[in-house]
């Protein structure tokens, strides 16, 4: 049985609706019987954007990455009748959930935390990760069948992948040359470089046109993020490949490009890298159903703006 907001408050003390874009009321199995899904809020990374691509929207969601207004990039803009209530990321305000009354809680990308699962169920129905890929690990296709099996719309969310799989075979097949070619998603934040490893999104997206993963990247051991390596700026040169990118992470783009410490990477000397403005790198990165799509177009114009490759 789902706590009250003053009870669930008090221990924690002592210790949309399926909005328009859903005709029909939809539910999802609980503990005990099944209960009417009214009002989902979504806070895991690309989570409500899954949902608005399932064509639902949230009454609530987390804007991770900053975009201000509703919450989503602008891969989704037009998608919501009624701006969500922006709630927190890595430590949300229960509050502010449990006043929404949610009836389902959407966490699928999202770090595993027992206590934060435990403390979201107590307030409604909630899907969490799914086992093994705890630490926002989450691959898109596991998020969209996850969400789609909890809002009923599994055939929806089908689609919605066999598209997106289709639009990057269709990329690598007009980009033969593309196959095979090592690859670097590196970073650029204030504190330094790295780069992202097999497994995360960033390298995925890159894999699913061809590239294979830099492997002098493949060989450093892997942060505790699970998803990138540290890289210092005198062995940058580690991230030279047939192909870099970088994400710019709260540095200005236009300062990575003319960063003289970039430039002592070979590739990056050829003129076979790229810097991602904010748009794109935040598309990239969200990974949801719908920022791949958006993002996909973007970066086949940008890799085929390089030539051709070694």
């Amino acid at each position: 049985m789902r706590l009250s907001r003053r009870h669930l408050f008090a221990g924690l003390l002592g210790a949309g609706a399926l909005l328009p874009a859903c005709s029909a009321e939809r539910s999802v199995e609980r503990s005990g019987p099944t209960a009417t899904v009214r009002r989902v809020v979504a806070l895991g990374w690309g989570d409500a954007e899954t949902a608005l691509a399932l064509g639902v929207q949230p009454v609530g969601a987390a804007d991770w990455l900053a975009f201000g207004g509703e919450g989503v990039g602008p891969w989704a803009s037009g998608l919501y009748d009624a701006p969500p209530e922006i709630l927190g990321t890595l430590e949300p305000s229960y509050e502010a959930i449990a006043a929404l009354e949610p009836d389902l809680i959407l966490d699928v990308k999202s770090s595993g935390d027992p206590a934060r699962y435990e403390t979201l169920s107590a307030i409604a129905t909630t899907v969490g990760v799914p086992r093994g890929f705890e630490n926002y690990l989450t691959p898109q296709r596991d998020q969209v069948e996850v969400i789609a099996q909890a809002l009923d719309r599994v055939e929806r969310g089908r689609d919605l992948l066999q598209r997106n799989d289709d639009a990057f075979s269709a990329a690598a097949a007009a980009h033969p040359g593309w196959k095979g070619a090592t690859f670097t998603a590196a970073s650029r934040t204030a504190r330094g470089w790295g780069a992202y490893v097999a497994g995360s999104e960033r390298v995925a997206f890159a894999e699913r046109l061809g590239f294979v993963q830099n492997p002098a990247v493949a060989a450093l051991p892997v942060g505790s993020s699970g998803f990138s390596v540290e890289v210092s700026a005198e062995r940058l040169t580690v991230l030279d490949a047939d192909v870099v990118v970088v994400f710019p992470i709260g540095v200005p783009a236009e300062e990575v490009r003319t960063d003289p410490v970039l430039a002592t990477v070979p590739a990056v000397a050829a003129g076979r890298s790229i810097v991602f403005d904010r748009d794109l790198a935040s598309a990239y990165s969200l990974s949801s159903i719908l920022s791949t799509r958006w993002a996909l177009d973007r970066v086949v114009t940008a890799l085929e703006g390089l030539g051709e490759l070694p």
